[in-house]
């Protein structure tokens, strides 16, 4: 039987002889690699700075911090997103306002987002969900219109476009991840881009300790955290940069294939939908299951005992036992966002599947659903 993990990383040669060639030197950790990375990540997205650090989540934490978002504050998000979002948003001592999403691409709805400003809204975090940008138009109208500040989570959009413009370049700073099932991959990491030079000077300085570039050895000007980005994991983002654009363009083609073989039995699952705006760069690929009445949990038990891993994307972040009970967050909140969290699941997307093993995949989840 054929085994289909959920997701796995593309490493080469080269990437291995990127790593071990760190080793051979002096630096392990703020060296040139790190400068590297950064001057060619921001280069690739068409951005003034980047901010290379030891997490997306870490990186989220320091773009709101350099923000100024605070105790009182309010920041609109999806609640249909990975945790991290939420809760560094709460990590700041500010209080996340959730607005329910497009029922389509599953984005934060701008209909939506503009109920929920109120005097204490400081801050819209949108999220750019499983590749594709948000309607960044109609977000950055409302923005300047309440002037708020626009901070993006692009970690799961890594050069996807919003008409033509990169997700991650249209707010005060754009976050992006590269754990290994993302579009490329540092390990662990994630870097912060931005046109504000105050805004990369506090990142960067926050990320090492609070450590302002002209302090001397071990004196700490701020308040910071070890956040970090090892020479290792910068070297394999050097690399894996010069490919990006290959390990992209794979995904979009098994995305076709998917949805090709999955356009006779639209009537039983929904793909996904890609608006005539953006680009798509596919950081994992969500069927909905139509039949309200299919079990999505037992349906993939069922396919795993098949060899196809799947995996549900994404729970609702409101319903979580601690924002239920932090902030009063109730099932039927946003009945968008937890029909698709009930429904969806991601279908196995990693370079190597070929054609007909995603015919394979979509024959399976067929049958499985239909003998649901």
């Amino acid at each position: 039987m054929k085994k289909y993990p959920v997701a796995k990383p593309f490493i080469t040669n080269e990437d291995r002889e990127s790593v071990l060639g760190v080793l051979k030197t002096d630096y392990l950790s703020l060296g040139p690699k790190l400068g590297e990375f950064e001057r060619k990540f921001a280069k690739k997205l068409g951005a003034k700075f980047a901010c290379a650090v030891s997490s997306g989540t870490a990186g989220l934490h320091l773009a709101l911090i350099a923000a100024g978002i605070g105790e009182g504050d309010e920041v609109v998000t999806t609640p249909f997103t990975f945790v991290a979002s939420a809760n560094t948003i709460v990590s700041v001592g500010a209080k996340p306002v959730f607005a329910d999403i497009d029922p389509e691409t599953y984005n934060i709805n701008p209909k939506q987002l503009e109920k929920k400003i109120t005097k204490f809204t400081k801050a819209i975090m949108v999220v750019h969900i499983f590749g594709q940008p948000c309607d960044m138009g109609s977000i950055m109208a409302i923005a300047k219109k309440n002037r708020l500040i626009v901070i993006e989570d692009a970690c799961e959009s890594l050069n996807a476009a919003y008409r033509g413009k990169k997700a991650g370049t249209f707010g005060q700073a754009g976050v992006f991840a590269f754990y290994p099932n993302k579009q490329m991959t540092t390990g662990e990491g994630g870097m912060i881009i931005t046109n504000n030079k105050k805004t990369y000077n506090a990142c960067a300085s926050l990320r090492n300790q609070g450590r302002d570039e002209n302090d001397r050895w071990l004196e700490h000007k701020y308040f910071g955290y070890n956040y970090r980005l090892d020479e290792m994991s910068a070297a394999l983002g050097i690399s894996q940069l010069k490919k990006l654009d290959f390990m992209i363009n794979e995904r979009r083609k098994i995305a076709r294939w998917y949805s090709g073989f999955l356009k006779s039995y639209a009537d039983i699952v929904q793909s996904p939908k890609i608006a005539a705006s953006s680009t798509h760069t596919w950081f994992v690929y969500v069927v909905k299951i139509k039949d309200k009445r299919i079990g999505r949990n037992r349906l993939i038990v069922n396919l795993e005992r098949k060899g196809i891993c799947t995996r549900p994307y994404l729970p609702s972040v409101h319903l979580s036992p601690f924002y239920k009970s932090r902030f009063g967050y109730r099932a039927g909140d946003f009945p968008v966002s937890e029909a698709v969290s009930a429904s969806s699941l991601a279908l196995p997307l990693f370079i190597g599947l070929t054609k007909s093993d995603c015919q394979y995949i979509v024959n399976k989840l067929i049958k499985e659903i239909n003998n649901l």
